[in-house]
């Protein structure tokens, strides 16, 4: 029943936040700085996370190819489908959950319990729409392109990583990424991804909006918020893979 409840009050806090914003001005600007701390501030971590998953998929697939019947590009083709299909937008915003889900719902949630919210309420501003709105924005603006940056890094980590092993040439390397792309993989990856981007900030900003308590509580729902935000995404990632691809 609680689960229930809890689901019910997070529509009813949507359909507070999805509202026209009252001074476009006000909203313009927390609109930039969200896109500050979401977006480029997450750079390093997708750089430095893409281009390992990509030089391990490409490593562990390059040892593994001991059957003559494979083609030789076969390294270049797994690590490009692994990482757009699966491996960029699903173990990126996994590993974002985690990142920006816990500093969205410690945001909010320190100022819920040192009544700036209640200030806010007090003065007649819709605070779900001033504090939620921007970030889903800006995650709905961003996202993507972490996105398409982490497939880029990752097929460069493949490369560097097949240099540096000498298992295979480069040249069939990037042939086997060229062979079979299709532009419709990376419509669907990016399609995840905005799903993906909502569900961690709508769902960490619920957490840090309804929190009670004092900072031990708001530690709580951080915590809360990350697993509530991974589970999401992969129930989400099972329904879209279930809806688009097949």
């Amino acid at each position: 029943m609680k689960s229930l409840a809890a689901i019910g009050k997070y529509f009813i806090m949507l359909q507070m936040v999805f509202r026209r914003p009252k001074k476009w001005s006000i909203f313009w600007r927390s609109f930039i700085n969200e896109i500050q701390l979401i977006g480029i501030n997450s750079i390093p971590i997708v750089i430095l996370m893409s281009s390992f998953m990509g030089g391990v998929i490409a490593l562990q697939t390059a040892s593994n190819m001991d059957s003559p019947l494979l083609p030789s590009y076969t390294v270049g083709y797994i690590t490009q489908s692994s990482t757009i299909l699966e491996f960029s937008p699903t173990i990126i915003s996994l590993i974002l959950a985690g990142k920006i889900g816990s500093n969205i719902a410690s945001e909010i949630g320190s100022m819920r319990i040192t009544e700036q919210i209640d200030a806010l309420e007090i003065m007649g501003v819709n605070s779900l729409n001033h504090l939620i709105l921007p970030k889903i924005i800006a995650a709905f603006a961003f996202f993507p392109v972490l996105v398409i940056f982490s497939m880029f890094m990752s097929l460069i980590g493949g490369y560097i990583t097949l240099i540096v092993s000498d298992l295979t040439s480069t040249e069939i390397y990037v042939m086997g990424i060229r062979s079979f792309f299709e532009v419709g993989n990376v419509y669907y990856a990016l399609t995840k991804t905005i799903v993906f981007g909502f569900l961690i900030v709508s769902i960490s900003s619920f957490f840090g909006y309804y929190v009670k308590g004092g900072a031990l509580d708001v530690g709580r729902s951080s915590t809360k918020a990350v697993v509530a935000s991974s589970i999401s995404i992969l129930i989400a990632n099972f329904l879209l893979t279930q809806m688009i691809l097949l």
